[in-house]
């Protein structure tokens, strides 16, 4: 059964690829198809590095209401954003070369996770809620330092922060593209293959510990694997916190089925799926450009809340 549905997740992404590619499509085709094959690339390899990453989080953490941008990632790339903006100017931001930024950004972003996480968890991995606790606390103090710096900015300058600040699919470097889907992809696939070290450590450390799994040492790898598909596709699109948490909760509800050899390859297909359907009906049925992103953390955000809910009741 899980198997079919499965199946059926990724027919129903194909077929939202091909209607994304290909619906209403006029001349000139070839430069048309390239920049769409550019966007609908960036979609489905940013909402299936999410979706995954979640997933792996939930599993190391043992809570199904936590995602990775808990930890801080989109606070730190904003304040990486509003810090440009506010040394180089707003013509300066402007003029930065796009490869190296994103370069920069996302060595900040892995760094700064693979540190949290190592300095953190140095005791042994069984201290997740510490890891947990620091992240918000760390998230909260950068929010703040970055809404000090943004009052600092000019008007002007002040509106490239906030455009610079919001996930973005419409402008995806193809540089930038080139490199970080090799790399989430190959993240993607080492995800995959740890799925039967994850069935054990979903049963909780000690059980794990018993049944021959390095505990410790396995988690630490885990979490420095979810710090570099998270750096990446924050680095490229900019921060979905909630997608993660919609696609991980939708898989579970999918398939109703603990294995992550099925969870991350439904959670990473939802992932996709929620940004190619998204895109295709506000972009292409209904006009819009830039509502994607507030929407998916809307309907994130109302998922977090239906789960906590529901956990509360019990």
């Amino acid at each position: 059964m899980a198997e079919r549905r499965l199946i059926l997740l990724w027919l129903a992404l194909a077929l939202g690829c091909t209607a994304f590619l290909l619906w209403n499509l006029r001349a000139p085709m070839g430069f048309i198809l390239s920049l769409r094959a550019t966007k609908l690339a960036a979609l489905v390899v940013v909402g299936a590095a999410t979706g995954a990453a979640t997933v792996l989080f939930q599993t190391v953490a043992g809570n199904r209401l936590i995602t990775p941008g808990i930890v801080g990632f989109d606070a730190l790339f904003v304040f990486l954003q509003t810090m440009l903006v506010l040394t180089l100017g707003g013509a300066g931001y402007a003029l930065l070369p796009t490869l190296p930024a994103f370069l920069v950004e996302t060595v900040c972003l892995a760094g700064a996770g693979v540190a949290l996480f190592g300095l953190l968890l140095r005791r042994g991995a069984g201290d997740l809620i510490r890891l947990v606790l620091s992240g918000l606390i760390l998230g909260v103090m950068l929010r703040g330092l970055s809404g000090f710096a943004q009052r600092l900015l000019e008007p002007s300058e002040f509106a490239v922060v906030q455009q610079a600040s919001f996930a973005s699919f419409g402008a995806v470097d193809a540089t930038q593209l080139a490199i970080a889907a090799p790399i989430l992809g190959l993240a993607l696939m080492l995800a995959w293959r740890l799925s039967p070290r994850l069935d054990l450590a979903l049963l909780g450390r000690d059980k794990a510990i018993t049944l021959g799994l390095d505990f410790d040492r396995f988690v630490l790898g885990v979490l420095a694997l979810i710090a570099v598909m998270v750096a990446v596709s924050t680095a490229l699109v900019g921060p979905v916190t909630f997608l993660g948490l919609l696609a991980a909760a939708l898989a579970q509800a999918l398939l109703r089925h603990p294995r992550h050899a099925a969870a991350l390859p439904a959670a990473a297909g939802l992932g996709a799926l929620i940004l190619v359907a998204g895109q295709f009906l506000f972009e292409r049925l209904l006009g819009f450009q830039s509502t994607l992103a507030v929407i998916v953390e809307f309907l994130g955000g109302l998922v977090f809340l239906a789960l906590v809910l529901r956990k509360a009741a019990r």
